[in-house]
């Protein structure tokens, strides 16, 4: 059902979108240019001027609708149990299938390192 809702919703997104851009522009930013302004009569209401009412407040519904049933899916469930720690070991000690060791990809000891000393950590250097 969250599928069908979403493929609505976009198809809302898009339509908007065209009815917008459809309208005829009043001039200046935010309709200050041109003689009118915000303080001038408006005129009646076009056919696209409802039709883009109408697709914004489907807009709206739809987003608020996707966002309760997101909710519920995630109710109950915490972020620790979704990254699949079970709270007794150590993230360090798990390790997911096709997941990659990176202690493994630490590079080797250089040659004076561990001739002097081989469990040294390797420690970074400015040379």
């Amino acid at each position: 059902m969250q599928n069908v809702i979403l493929i609505v919703h976009l198809l809302l997104a898009l339509s908007l979108i065209g009815a917008v851009l459809l309208q005829r522009s009043e001039g200046g930013g935010l309709g200050m240019g041109g003689g009118g302004g915000a303080m001038s009569q408006r005129a009646a209401a076009t056919a696209l001027g409802k039709v883009t009412w109408i697709l914004a407040i489907g807009f709206i519904v739809t987003s608020i609708t996707l966002t309760i049933l997101a909710a519920q899916d995630a109710s109950g469930v915490s972020v620790m149990d979704r990254l699949g720690g079970s709270g007794s070991a150590p993230a360090a000690e798990q390790t997911a299938p096709g997941e990659i060791d990176t202690d493994a990809l630490l590079p080797p000891p250089s040659a004076s390192d561990s001739e002097t000393s081989p469990d040294a950590p390797l420690v970074p250097r400015a040379d």
